[in-house]
């Protein structure tokens, strides 16, 4: 499809979001921006950016237009720039014979040249995933601190089971492609928030080949939001963040207190008057914590 200037003109609160769905410069992952495939029911072609909070049950208190809205201009911006933001990291074959292997996809934003990467997965309860909220914003700040951010639209539904799946099958591809992408494959980190913590954890604790990826390390740090409850003895070292008041707190300070007592380096954040699903936190306690993150993550980069 022919993309035009008028394609990359800068959105608005106020933008229809079937507008950048449907724009030809997101030709072939625009249904990826917003969870619409599974919030269906909750979208109507009227939606403006600014009322995209229905779409996102497990965050519509913390959706933040502004965000939304620079998310959507950054890629706008990188895709007129000439760069290539998404990847089908499962291959034609595999896609066809599963067809429920047609719903993901990788963003790719990128950092230094040879930086390490890092794989950022959302959450939303493995009923949609909430990228534009909760992995999109995180992989831009990342990439604007040199780092090389992956943003992984994964299957939903189930336990997980599926999902981890394809963040094993991500790292793989990343793997695969490094030299292509021209980054490192050492000191990687793994990040998830939710369910996305759910599968993020899986990986750091039993490894990319447990769940039918490829033989490479381990990630070397995990960074979890309101995230899981299972470990193991032999995690890498965790960062992991939570509201004080997300019925998530209580078993994430035993789990954190767990891999300590285990000798493994974690660093853990409970924010004051903060619930379920705050994404970056921007005007709460919380804000700022992603910095916090990558500075745990660079004490481990070797």
């Amino acid at each position: 499809m022919e993309k035009t200037n008028q394609d990359f003109t800068h959105v608005t609160a106020d933008t229809a979001v079937s507008s950048v769905i449907n724009n030809p410069a997101f030709n072939g992952f625009g249904q990826f921006i917003f969870p619409i495939k599974n919030c269906i029911d909750k979208y109507d072609s009227n939606m403006r950016i600014g009322n995209i909070n229905s779409l996102l049950p497990y965050h519509n208190n913390y959706v933040n237009a502004n965000t939304t809205v620079n998310v959507i201009n950054y890629f706008l911006d990188e895709v007129k720039s000439g760069k290539t933001i998404f990847y089908n990291f499962y291959s034609d074959t595999q896609r066809q014979n599963d067809k429920n292997k047609e719903s993901t996809g990788l963003f790719f934003f990128r950092g230094n040249p040879g930086a390490p990467f890092a794989v950022i997965c959302a959450g939303g309860g493995f009923s949609y995933v909430g990228s534009i909220h909760e992995s999109f914003p995180y992989t831009i700040e990342l990439s604007k601190k040199g780092y090389n951010a992956f943003s992984i639209e994964y299957r939903v539904g189930g336990g997980g089971q599926a999902a981890t799946e394809d963040l094993a099958a991500v790292i793989s591809f990343i793997f695969k492609t490094a030299a292509e992408l021209d980054i490192g494959v050492n000191n990687y980190s793994v990040w998830g928030a939710s369910a996305g913590a759910k599968i993020t954890a899986n990986v750091g604790s039993n490894g990319v080949q447990a769940y039918g990826g490829d033989d490479v390390q381990k990630p070397c740090v995990v960074i979890m939001q309101y995230g899981n409850s299972g470990y193991t003895r032999d995690d890498p070292p965790t960062f992991a963040v939570v509201g004080e008041s997300d019925s998530f707190s209580s078993f994430m300070k035993e789990r954190m207190n767990n891999l300590k007592n285990l000798g493994i380096d974690t660093e853990f954040h409970i924010y004051k008057d903060v619930r379920h699903g705050f994404g970056l936190g921007i005007g709460t306690s919380a804000e700022g914590w992603i910095n916090d993150a990558v500075k745990f993550w660079e004490k481990h980069i070797l």
